[in-house]
């Protein structure tokens, strides 16, 4: 369910907006005259939210390129390039 408050919230009761937010791990709605008008949510869901984006725009990618007739690579292939770049990395 939604976690819907008043835009007046932020102004009168904006802590508890802020612990409501982190507590929850939900986006809370912010009204503006009973439309909707910004979702407030916490640093580390909106790091959480960039990071699915960007696997998303690299799954659509992928996804273009088989349906284009692109080959990928096989699992042996990728298993050695991270061997190799964790042998790199020591």
């Amino acid at each position: 369910m939604p976690i819907i408050k008043p835009i007046s919230d932020l102004r009168n009761k904006a802590r508890k907006l802020s612990e409501l937010v982190h507590n929850s791990r939900e986006p809370v709605f912010i009204t503006k005259n009973g439309e909707g008008d910004m979702v407030l949510m916490s640093l580390a869901q909106y790091a959480d939210l960039q990071r699915r984006l960007e696997l998303y725009g690299k799954l659509a990618v992928a996804e273009s390129q088989v349906a284009a007739g692109q080959r990928g690579r096989t699992l042996s292939q990728v298993m050695k390039n991270l061997r190799k770049r964790i042998r790199e990395l020591k």
